[in-house]
């Protein structure tokens, strides 16, 4: 068994701090990011997911200009853009995603001049890198009670929501028909995904964290048919993608010639492949069960 675990992991991997950290941080962003993504996809919401993000991008660039915890900045940037989007009466999805989609450019403008400023006056190198793509071997310890604290009250809230939440999702008219606050629902789901969003903005980067809030609630989603089986599924996805992709990143150092892979680019890629094929063979199941290719499965 050891020699069998020295092939597939690198000396050094479990003695080293900076990937402890990444662990844990990791691994908090992942269970929030399923939990929460689950409800987005059953929401149609995986727009807004990803506008959460792009924004947030300027709350982690502020953050370094600044010289403040960059969780802060994602979080603080996140919840107000969430917070917005759902105060602003659209009544109609599409002008709902117009304007989204005007405040995500707004917000990635914001993003572009305080990543220049980061450059410009204060000499910080590799600040576009960090705050979009994420460098999870790079994340200082001291963020971890704070990302802690954030991801444990997001699964809380969605806790104590997750009723109202999922009727919401379901059917909003017959929520509203039963007096659940839909409005209300809403707004609150809303600020849960920026927690959300702001975790895995820390972990993966503010461009990649919709692929860690929708590709393992996708892929679950694909695999269960009960909410409650799909929230577990894809916590367990996120979790198995992020420490697999961070496994992969650290031995990638050593057999690439000491150049090791992006972090964020092996976590993504993993949760890219799970749902490929996921997908995959659940459309193989569904062609099998479809009436149309009844002589198929008359054959089978």
């Amino acid at each position: 068994m050891a020699a069998l675990l020295s092939l597939v992991v690198v000396p050094g991997f479990f003695t080293s701090e900076p990937v402890r950290t990444a662990v844990v941080i990791g691994g908090a962003a992942a269970v929030v990011s399923g939990v929460v993504g689950v409800f987005t996809v059953i929401r149609g919401q995986s727009f807004a997911g990803h506008a959460l993000a792009d924004v947030s991008s300027a709350g982690g660039a502020a953050a370094l200009l600044l010289g403040i915890n960059p969780l802060g900045g994602f979080l603080l940037m996140s919840v107000l853009m969430a917070t917005s989007m759902e105060l602003v009466r659209v009544d109609r999805a599409s002008e709902r995603d117009l304007v989204t989609g005007i405040v995500t450019g707004a917000g990635l403008g914001l993003a572009a001049l305080l990543l220049y400023l980061d450059v410009t006056t204060s000499s910080t190198t590799g600040a576009a890198v960090t705050v979009m793509f994420g460098s999870m071997f790079a994340i200082s310890a001291s963020i971890v009670p704070l990302a802690l604290a954030v991801g444990t009250g997001a699964l809380l809230a969605i806790g104590v929501l997750y009723r109202p939440l999922l009727l919401c999702s379901v059917d909003p008219d017959l929520a509203a028909v039963q007096g659940v606050p839909v409005r209300l629902i809403g707004l609150l789901y809303l600020i849960v995904v920026a927690l959300a969003v702001a975790l895995s903005a820390v972990t993966v980067g503010a461009i990649l964290s919709t692929a860690l809030l929708i590709g393992p609630a996708a892929t679950a989603l694909h695999l269960a048919k009960r909410p409650g089986v799909a929230i577990l599924l894809a916590a367990a996805i996120g979790v198995v993608a992020t420490w697999g992709g961070i496994l992969l990143a650290y031995d990638s150092y050593e057999w690439s010639g000491g150049h090791g892979w992006p972090v964020s680019f092996c976590i993504v890629a993993l949760i890219f492949v799970a749902y490929a094929v996921v997908a995959e063979t659940g459309r193989g199941r569904r062609r099998l069960e479809s009436p149309a290719a009844g002589a198929t499965t008359h054959v089978a």
